[in-house]
């Protein structure tokens, strides 16, 4: 019966909230969009959409379209280069969660001096605090798998290193957040499984995550209940209406969840996958490695199995599996992503992923109510490998 609960973003839920962006006070005169490299946004309408209600507005903007699928440091640099030399005030991160961790980013490094990593606390990073609160930041989901818009979270990779490693500050959550299911009804299938997957991983992990608390609990286990209703549904038809919000609603609490509990070693092991291989969407890798990750653990375990199946099953590990067969996701291989490693390799390779995500992002493991060694989660590792 002890938690400190933050959250100061106010959310818009709901289909057709992305009109609020008209009438909705805006945090400054002069917007950075940030937007994936990808193209989507533009064709499927929307950001002609934002930028429409930013002129009703009488609200000035610049495009900023360079973002990757896993946000990079540079992106992070020449996003506000140009926020700076455009006298942009505030960031609109339109979007996935790359689009609006990159956003919350780019915000950080419009009010500070120096370079991102400078403030990065893992890895190479310069551990510095915040000299200033960063600009506002609005957040316009497009997707439900990060939970970003309700959270203060954001994760960047130095390429050169391969360090992918998280970020977060009071000032970093939303000025204000839009959650339009209406909005995802276009995401790919295969995507919508990816990102509920990641969406429930962030709500287990902070289940069973030692930090986990009575209110967090109340966030996680209907987040969990949600993934367990919906998913398989939103995956069959990306038109069903009442599973794409019932997922959205999953991820936006999944993000209550990691402001208030965490995630665990799972999304750290996961980090050091993809920050060495960039190609490998987060809730794949994620995905990929959940059967042998929670077979390390025991405690809330069939608590969440009851929460996934609906009553039906106490095994979690067995609820999940079928969960992935159910959204066609059981059959993932970390090759078909560019991770191809010989048998004779292999140890050897799961133990440098192992020691990088010690390295990068060894907090998380301070949160796991079993201790895993490094040859624990090498061992994770490699057997998850195909």
């Amino acid at each position: 019966m002890k938690f400190t609960h933050h959250m100061p973003a106010k959310l818009f839920f709901g289909r057709g909230e992305l009109a609020r962006l008209s009438t909705e006070q805006l945090p400054g005169k002069k917007a950075l969009i940030v937007i994936s490299a990808g193209g989507s946004m533009s064709k499927r309408g929307y950001l002609e959409r934002v930028t429409q209600a930013l002129e009703t507005q009488n609200t000035s903007y610049i495009l900023f379209d360079k973002i990757q699928p896993n946000p990079t440091l540079e992106s992070v640099r020449d996003g506000a280069a140009l926020a700076k030399s455009t006298d942009c005030d505030f960031v609109i991160g339109l979007g996935g969660g790359s689009s609006i961790d990159a956003a919350k980013s780019i915000a950080v490094m419009m009010t500070n001096p120096g370079d991102y990593w400078d403030y990065i606390t893992g890895g190479s990073g310069g551990k510095k605090p915040l000299s200033a609160p960063a600009a506002p930041m609005i957040a316009i989901t497009t997707t439900a798998g990060t939970g970003t818009e309700s959270d203060p979270w954001t994760v960047i990779t130095k390429e050169e290193t391969g360090e992918k490693i998280g970020f977060g500050h009071a000032s970093t959550y939303p000025y204000f957040s839009i959650i339009d299911s209406s909005l995802m009804d276009t995401v790919p299938l295969h995507l919508t499984a990816f990102q509920g997957f990641d969406a429930l991983f962030h709500s287990t992990e902070g289940y069973i995550s030692n930090k986990a608390s009575v209110m967090s609990d109340i966030y996680s286990s209907k987040a969990i209940e949600l993934v367990g209703k919906y998913l398989a549904r939103a995956v069959a038809d990306g038109n069903d209406s009442e599973a794409r919000d019932g997922i959205a609603l999953a991820n936006t609490l999944s993000g209550f969840v990691e402001s208030i509990s965490s995630c665990t070693s799972e999304h750290a092991i996961e980090h050091a996958m993809s920050g060495f291989y960039p190609e490998l969407p987060h809730g794949a890798g994620l995905i990929m490695i959940s059967l042998e990750y929670y077979k390390a653990f025991s405690e809330r375990l069939p608590e969440m199995a009851k929460l996934l199946s609906g009553g039906t099953s106490d095994d979690f590990v067995a609820t999940l599996a079928k969960l992935q067969k159910d959204c066609g996701v059981d059959n993932l291989k970390m090759s078909d992503y560019g991770i191809n490693i010989d048998e004779a390799e292999k140890i050897a390779w799961a133990t440098k992923v192992a020691l990088h995500s010690f390295d990068t992002m060894g907090g998380l493991y301070g949160n796991d109510r079993v201790a895993l060694s490094v040859d624990d989660v090498a061992g994770i590792i490699e057997r998850s490998y195909r």
